[in-house]
């Protein structure tokens, strides 16, 4: 995590995801994150609820990863390890498959 206006940055490592895939629009889809961290990870204390916002296309492409805190924008950014370890987990084909579901037509 690097928290804006500070150079002190800590690496996430997560354990395990639990997804919430909405979608938003004919276009975007978006997947409220929750997590579990592995047992040497711990998140930075001023964070109360954290969790993260993926935005994707609906043909499962990430636009976007956004931490959250309490359901917000928060003063924290993903390190390229946490989106690494994010994006790996949206790109498994059942993540990608629900994410489609969502876009295709009846």
């Amino acid at each position: 995590m690097i928290k804006y206006g500070l150079d002190r940055i800590t690496e996430l490592k997560f354990r395990s995801f639990q997804p919430i895939i909405e979608q938003r629009d004919e276009q975007w889809v978006d997947i409220a994150l929750r997590f579990e961290l592995e047992p040497e990870t711990e998140v930075p204390e001023d964070l109360i609820d954290f969790s993260a916002l993926v935005i994707c296309t609906i043909d499962g492409t990430i636009a976007q990863i956004v931490p959250h805190d309490e359901g917000c924008d928060c003063e924290y950014q993903f390190t390229v390890s946490e989106k690494e370890q994010i994006t790996a987990f949206i790109l498994q084909p059942a993540v990608q498959e629900a994410i489609r579901k969502l876009g295709s037509p009846f």
